[in-house]
């Protein structure tokens, strides 16, 4: 039988003890009922085999319990439910039978060992973070699950083993020669296009019921005074500006032009970095414009997206490798599935 085959029969068996969100009563009795048959289908509960190492039923359903909530809250039905449920339990059986390749290879150089004190602290955090540093608790966990002390440690060794061959794997791929980074820059300066845009600080003067455009320029006259005298453009806006981002000293962030009414804009697009405009007069009242930074329309140059371009490859490069990797340990592994 296939992977896919299988996951699809265990979708109705963790149905049994997590109920969709608003999944009525009968609905939720009747994706129950096919998980009865689940329990005939799989023999013993086994849903892989790789090398000697049995996966099964338990396993999936203990990765999986943690993640259902949020695939509750993400699904509209209880048929996406079940479509995402399906997808995540492929997976996690996946993993699951990769996690017995990796520490497979790991102990394939008898140099490698994995000191007990790590064990030993591993479990002693366990204890702490999920059972209250309560060890009765802990025991009366292992019973429900039917292993002994010697059994969870073996999966916790399993645990960083697995986490830790990865990360080498990953750290294989970390170094992008420079080369690399100019290449994929020149094939891509698509990506690296930008807008015209300005760091953008104003001051607005409301208008008032009786307030002429000849007052509301003498109001915008005395603050450009203060400004001529070269106190900071924020600490005047903190002063006068009467709009919502006073507190921040008139700060808007970055603006593009087209976020910005075609009267502020004409305007603020004639200023250059450290530049601030003479008062506008508008209907709603009066407005000063101070740009911070600008950077204008135009592909980015290599020196500022670099760190952003190496990061990405590495990310790339990282996947591949693990992914080459984990493909080998695949082809030369037995693996069963049910």
């Amino acid at each position: 039988m296939s992977l896919r085959g299988s996951l699809v029969l265990a979708v109705p068996l963790l149905a049994l003890s997590v109920v969709p969100l608003g999944m009525a009563p009968a609905r939720a009795q009747l994706a129950q009922a096919p998980a009865d048959n689940l329990n005939l289908r799989y023999a013993n509960g086994i849903v892989a085999i790789a090398e000697d190492h049995i996966v099964t039923v338990d396993d999936v359903r203990r990765e999986i319990g943690p993640l259902v909530p949020e695939i509750q809250k993400q699904s509209r039905n209880e048929q996406e439910f079940n479509e995402k449920l399906e997808a995540l339990q492929e997976d996690v059986v996946q993993n699951l039978i990769d996690r017995v390749l990796i520490v497979k290879d790991f102990y394939s150089d008898e140099k490698r060992r994995v000191p007990a004190s790590y064990v030993d602290n591993a479990v002693a955090e366990t204890i702490i973070t999920q059972f209250d540093g309560d060890r009765s608790k802990f025991l009366a966990y292992l019973r429900s699950r039917g292993i002994s002390q010697k059994d969870y440690r073996k999966e916790q060794e399993e645990d960083m083993i697995y986490g830790y061959m990865r990360q080498q794997k990953a750290k294989s791929a970390s170094t992008i020669s420079p080369v690399k980074i100019e290449a994929f820059y020149a094939e891509n300066k698509d990506r690296y296009q930008q807008e015209d845009s300005v760091h953008l600080r104003l001051i607005q003067v409301t208008r008032a019921t009786e307030d002429t455009d000849e007052t509301l320029r003498g109001k915008a006259a005395t603050i450009v005074t203060e400004l001529a005298t070269g106190v900071d453009f924020g600490e005047v806006a903190r002063k006068y500006s009467q709009d919502s981002r006073k507190g921040k000293g008139g700060d808007w962030g970055w603006q593009r032009r087209p976020d910005l009414r075609k009267e502020f804009s004409d305007v603020i697009f004639t200023l250059e970095k450290g530049q601030r405009s003479e008062p506008l007069i508008m209907p709603e009242g009066a407005f000063i414009f101070y740009v911070e930074d600008r950077k204008h329309a135009g592909i980015l140059p290599l020196d500022e997206v670099r760190p952003e371009i190496e990061k990405q490859l590495v990310q790339q490069g990282s996947r591949q490798a693990t992914e080459r990797w984990l493909e080998k340990l695949r082809r030369n592994a037995y693996v069963k599935h049910f």
